[in-house]
Formats: structure tokens, C-alpha cells, sequence
């Protein structure tokens, strides 16, 4: 873990405070290569009316955009909850290069604690993966979020 590590995060998070502020699950993600943002989102699938909204989805459609180009093997993700499956999918498609989460998601992580579809073998893209970054922070609001609802 950098410094950039822990830099990227905090960008993540504060995408997560504002999908919580949305309404939206707190979820935030952020794309870089080097010091620079490619694309930045939070969940958004109440406003969006669409599922797929996921914040990684979002946040890799815009660093595409930025980058022009269909793939980000130089970029690193950052997001504050371990991708699901859907994720993980856009993940391995637009072969970012490097995924850093905070939080594990026991129900539907798959970056090691459901499966790791991530670094499936039999994919033809695994990023490296660097899991429980500001783990706690990442945790907290989410936790904060879904108590506040009960």
C-alpha cells in the first residue's frame, strides 16, 4: 500500500458521501493513472433507475471516455467496497490494471471473499488486487448508511 493508495481511497470516499447524500448505497469509485483522475462516481442506480449503475461501472464508462481508449491497462481503481460480479466483469473487460478496495463484501465480493472472479485463471485479464484499504472508513459509512434505514 502508497500513499497514492491511500490518496486514491479518500477520493473514493468522498464519492461515497456523495451517493449517500443521493440516497444512493455508499459506494464510491474513482480511476487513475498516475495523478491523474480519469473518472470519478458513486452508485447512482436510484437516480439513474438502473441496476447496472454501480459507482466502478460509472467511473470506468468516464476514464474510457477520458482516456479515448477501450482498455486501461497503465489505470488503477479505487473503490471502497469489493466489487461483485458485475463489477468485477467490467473490471476484467476494460482490463484496468489495478484494483484497490476498501471494505469486503461477505455477500457479494468477488475479489476473494464470495470467489475471486478477479483473478480467475481462465480469464484472459487478471489485475492485481490490493484489498482492505482504509478498510474501517469504508466500512463505517456503509454500515452508518444501512443502520440509519432500519
Amino acid at each position: 500500500m502508497t500513499a497514492a493508495d491511500l490518496e486514491g481511497m479518500g477520493l473514493a470516499l468522498a464519492e461515497a458521501d456523495v451517493a449517500a447524500a443521493a440516497g444512493e448505497v455508499p459506494v464510491g469509485a474513482v480511476v487513475m493513472r498516475g495523478g491523474e483522475i480519469l473518472g470519478r462516481a458513486g452508485n447512482a442506480t436510484i437516480a439513474r433507475r438502473d441496476p447496472t449503475a454501480h459507482a466502478e461501472v460509472l467511473a470506468i464508462r468516464e476514464a474510457l471516455a477520458t482516456a479515448q481508449a477501450d482498455r486501461l491497462l497503465d489505470a488503477t481503481l479505487y473503490v471502497t467496497l469489493e466489487p461483485c460480479a458485475h463489477c468485477a466483469g467490467a473490471i476484467v473487460l476494460a482490463k484496468i490494471g489495478r484494483v484497490v478496495f476498501g471494505a469486503w463484501d461477505d455477500k457479494a465480493g468477488m475479489a476473494g471473499s464470495v470467489h475471486d472472479l478477479l483473478r480467475h485463471p481462465r480469464l484472459n485479464h487478471r489485475p492485481e488486487v490490493l484489498g482492505g484499504v482504509r478498510e474501517e472508513e469504508c466500512g463505517t459509512i456503509l454500515r452508518q448508511f444501512f443502520q440509519a434505514r432500519r
